[in-house]
């Protein structure tokens, strides 16, 4: 008996989940789980004991596969990289939205990610963000146990630096909302309150759009920055706060279009990182 409707339903958030977060790419993790879907309608599963195990086995070492062609992608990549924002719908009802908002979504930790190698990354959110057991994990990657818990333990060393970082989302959507009247009215003793002393921006234009091709260090080079962009901004754009990737960023538009989704890193209610994606192949097609 092949895979049936209702095993697609109940598996494809799960799937999607682990390899989005894998690779920080919506379109690549969508077509890694219709692949996944496809090998197994192929196979009778009344041989497969634990469905769930089977599709994630498939989904993470397929994901691995794009993840290991991709770090030569990477190197070459104009400027930053930035995970692909992915913007919820109001529906909290949605089991896949519900799945999706859990730890281990925020932009910061998937670009943390990048810290790590495929493994770890694999193993890393097998483990912390979906729970599975040590075994399971190792029947996963297809490695031992032992293994398992050593490559565990060094990701999550490498990963260390946004293990406080806050997830509450409407003390951060208040931080939001003071940095963008800040920005606004370009209060600038405004925004070095709420701006770390060490904060970084990482602008990603991809080389298709204009952006800094380096990450702006110090909260003066990153205030400056800031305020420059105020001053040459058009007189049509907008903005929103929307909830992207579980938490509270800014949404940009410039002529109804949506141009820039602007995501941070939040520590001890200063804003430490800030990832402004603006490469239109990484934004969902979406106007005002």
């Amino acid at each position: 008996m092949p895979i049936s409707n209702e095993d697609y339903m109940q598996f494809k958030p799960l799937l999607f989940s682990i390899s989005y977060r894998m690779l920080g790419s919506i379109s690549e993790a969508e077509d890694i789980v219709q692949e996944t879907f496809l090998k197994a309608y192929q196979v009778d599963m009344e041989n497969v004991e634990h469905k769930k195990a089977y599709l994630c086995k498939i989904v993470t070492n397929r994901s691995l596969d794009v993840l290991k062609s991709a770090r030569l992608k990477r190197e070459k990549y104009i400027g930053p990289w930035n995970p692909e924002p992915l913007v919820f719908e109001s529906n909290e009802d949605d089991p896949s939205e519900l799945l999706l908002q859990k730890e281990g979504l925020s932009i910061a930790y998937l670009r943390m990610m990048e810290h790590l190698t495929p493994d770890e990354r694999a193993v890393l959110l097998l483990r912390e963000v979906f729970e599975f057991s040590y075994k399971e994990i190792a029947n996963i990657v297809e490695k031992s146990e032992d293994n398992c818990r050593k490559i565990f333990s060094r990701a999550k060393s490498k990963i260390s630096r946004i293990e406080d970082e806050s997830l509450h989302y409407e003390r951060n959507k208040s931080i939001v909302n003071r940095f963008i009247e800040a920005f606004m009215l370009q209060k600038t003793e405004v925004l070095l309150e709420l701006l770390s002393e060490d904060v970084t921006l990482y602008s990603d234009g991809g080389g298709i759009v204009r952006a800094a091709i380096r990450p702006i260090f110090t909260l003066q080079n990153v205030t400056a920055f800031i305020i420059g962009l105020l001053k040459k901004a058009p007189k049509d754009f907008t903005v929103e706060v929307s909830n992207v990737n579980g938490q509270p960023a800014i949404v940009i538009y410039l002529n109804g279009q949506l141009s820039n989704v602007v995501s941070f890193l939040i520590r001890n209610e200063r804003i430490e990182d800030i990832y402004m994606t603006l490469n239109p192949n990484k934004l969902p097609i979406k106007t005002l």
